[in-house]
């Protein structure tokens, strides 16, 4: 005589639906949270607004900014003019397509921002731009 139970025996099922939804919400939350990082390359200040700037970042880029006082700094990094000049002919040798990036505060003098784009030309990099604050209308 076979007895039965009144539990039945059922295979496990994966559900599969809530598990797409929880890779979902991980994809858009690493999107977010990458989309928000910023990589701050030069020194805090204060920086000319321009309206027809545009943005870009590239990691193989160097930067370099002038304070108002007149200092050089090359990635964040104090420098002289003559300690600025090996780099950036290093700089050039290792990688003839290099961009650099200057940021002069608002209140340096003209002629600093002059004598540091006049070294970066003579260690024949081409590739220049200016960091500058964009204007929202």
């Amino acid at each position: 005589m076979k007895i039965s139970y009144p539990i039945t025996h059922r295979r496990a099922r994966l559900e599969i639906i809530p598990l797409i939804d929880i890779m979902f919400f991980l994809l858009a939350a690493f999107v977010l949270v990458s989309v928000t990082l910023h990589k701050n390359h030069c020194i805090s200040m204060s920086l000319q607004t321009a309206s027809t700037s545009q943005i870009e970042q590239d990691e193989k880029s160097v930067y370099i900014s002038i304070s108002k006082i007149g200092q050089i700094y090359l990635d964040q990094n104090l420098v002289s003019m003559d300690t600025l000049r090996e780099q950036l002919k290093v700089f050039h040798q290792r990688n003839p397509q290099i961009k650099i990036f200057i940021a002069g505060d608002r209140d340096t003098s003209h002629g600093n921002i002059i004598s540091v784009l006049d070294c970066v030309r003579s260690a024949g990099i081409q590739k220049i731009g200016f960091n500058v604050n964009t204007s929202r209308p």
